[in-house]
């Protein structure tokens, strides 16, 4: 069974028969279908996509043989993000185990490199095998599937403090981009605002909460390498319910370090409820698409 299967509503799939069905039901009748040739190999990899409820489903993916019968490789929850993440440009490799494909974008808002489950594997294997790449002016649409997260109450900040926490997050931007291009200056800057935030903070920890000092945080989460914990402020939230099993599932939008992204959780693992202003914090599954220009 697929860890993240239950975000998108499956919760009570967990034996080997369902999942089957599932697979079967998905594949029998999708809601969208991509087909592309794998290079020199000669085979036609599949992928049949099913949405079960608003912008999630599942996409079942395999190969078909010479007698144009369905071989089937894995299945994957997914849901569709609805917004622009970034538009950093983003480099693709595939999974070793897997005809899969995980995506590499290095965004400076966030701090850390994003690795993500690239979602339209099908069209980066047309575009790769048109000798099309490099591709310039591409963007990034990310989503996250979650099982465990909470809701917590926002930061009481006045206009004033929020301007200034804005431009202080522009300020910071460049100083990081002057120092991927070796600007030395910029390097000493950022290395004596660490100390001074990090001297700051030790000082207040003592007698606060560490959740009324941090904001906002995205850092990676355990052994794998697109999974992540973060804490960032809901801009959007609403319910909706799988049409298969009838489960209730929160679809609620994350501004985390100024990324901009859709995440789905079962209404069973959400602690809390999620309201426009308070902030979500939880350990999530990040996924991609990767928007290309043409």
């Amino acid at each position: 069974m697929h860890k993240y299967l239950r975000a998108v509503g499956f919760s009570e799939y967990t034996t080997t028969g369902k999942i089957q069905e599932l697979i079967k039901e998905t594949v029998v009748h999708s809601d969208s279908r991509n087909y592309a040739n794998n290079g020199d190999e000669d085979v036609v990899i599949a992928e049949f996509c099913k949405d079960f409820a608003e912008n999630m489903g599942i996409s079942v993916c395999g190969e078909f043989d010479d007698k144009d019968n369905f071989i089937f490789y894995y299945y994957y929850p997914y849901l569709k993000g609805t917004c622009v993440s970034s538009m950093e440009d983003v480099s693709i490799e595939r999974h070793a185990a897997n005809e899969s494909y995980a995506g590499v974008c290095d965004d400076v808002k966030v701090g850390v490199t994003l690795i993500f489950y690239l979602q339209n594997m099908i069209t980066y294997i047309k575009y790769r095998n048109s000798d099309r790449f490099p591709i310039r002016g591409t963007s990034l649409t990310l989503s996250a599937l979650s099982c465990q997260a909470s809701v917590m109450m926002p930061i009481r900040k006045s206009e004033k403090q929020k301007k200034k926490s804005r431009q202080s997050s522009i300020n910071r931007n460049q100083l990081i981009e002057a120092a991927r291009k070796g600007d030395e200056e910029a390097i000493e800057s950022l290395t004596l605002e660490d100390m001074d935030t990090y001297t700051a903070i030790s000082q207040r920890i003592q007698k606060e909460d560490v959740f009324s000092l941090v904001d906002t945080y995205f850092m990676p989460y355990g052994v794998e390498c697109d999974q992540y914990s973060i804490l960032g402020e809901i801009t959007d939230c609403h319910m909706v319910q799988n049409k298969l099993t009838g489960e209730d599932v929160w679809l609620i939008t994350v501004d985390c370090n100024e990324l901009n992204f859709d995440v789905c959780i079962n209404s069973k693992d959400l602690y809390g409820e999620p309201m426009v202003g308070r902030r979500m914090k939880g350990v999530i599954w990040l996924q991609g698409k990767v928007n290309y220009p043409f």
